[in-house]
């Protein structure tokens, strides 16, 4: 019998197009399908989480993750991308610099990842098998994955200085935006935000997908464009306030 999207746990959004909500911090990832090659979208908190994620595609579609797109270097984004062998990673220009093993940056992760709840244990064999991108964006990047065009566009600084969202064209349009939006909760804007930059950051957003799109949020349910504009607002007020 054919398992169906919401069988293995993932929200069907368009044609061969799905995200899942994980647990703990309700950070979204992305699933998409073509003929030849499967993309995610971010990979999760750990190792772990990133496994269960793999066993889910592989139930839902047969085949393993062969492309791996990083919304930006936060840890509940990108310690699962260790759990995908083989799989080509792209992320922003820099992200790689703050993803090497041994660097500043993979010891900040694992202090946030603490921060946050994940075992000491479990965030040491996750910066110990910390795997950064292979592929840096820089602008506008097409991939083809048979039959299935996306297009990863680097448009922060914003959320972070490395801010890489996933445009799939189609039926409606679905826009990944990382934590450039966020729905269950106010943006946030930690140390390595960018806040006057972000509202300029989403001005972009909005031109690479319009009006009609569906916007995923890195954490919260689906928006529209009206939500993505007034949080624009939200963002450029506080802004002005700091």
């Amino acid at each position: 019998m054919d398992v169906t999207w919401e069988d293995s746990g993932w929200e069907h959004l368009a044609a061969d197009v799905g995200r899942r909500r994980l647990p703990g911090w309700d950070a979204t990832v992305g699933l998409i399908a073509g003929r030849e090659a499967v993309l995610l979208y971010d990979t999760g908190s750990s190792p772990r989480e990133g496994a269960g994620i793999r066993a889910g595609a592989a139930e839902l579609l047969g085949r393993s993750v062969t492309h791996i797109a990083l919304s930006h270097p936060h840890f509940d984004h990108v310690l699962g991308t260790a759990a995908f062998p083989g799989a080509r990673v792209y992320g922003a220009v820099g992200t790689d610099h703050l993803l090497a093993r041994g660097s500043r940056g993979a010891a900040a992760l694992r202090e946030e990842a603490v921060r946050h709840g994940i075992p000491p244990a479990e965030a040491d064999d996750a910066v110990a098998r910390l795997v950064g991108p292979h592929h840096l964006v820089s602008g506008e990047l097409s991939l083809d994955l048979g039959g299935r065009q996306v297009v990863l566009a680097n448009i922060g600084p914003g959320h972070t200085g490395h801010d890489l969202v996933l445009l799939v064209p189609g039926s409606p349009d679905v826009v990944f935006c990382g934590d450039l939006v966020e729905e269950s909760g106010e943006p946030q804007a930690g140390p390595d935000a960018m806040l006057p930059q972000w509202p300029a950051a989403l001005d972009r957003l909005l031109a690479l997908a319009g009006d009609d799109a569906l916007y995923v949020p890195g954490h919260g349910a689906v928006v529209d464009a009206a939500f993505v504009r007034a949080q624009r607002e939200m963002l450029a007020a506080r802004s002005r306030l700091s």
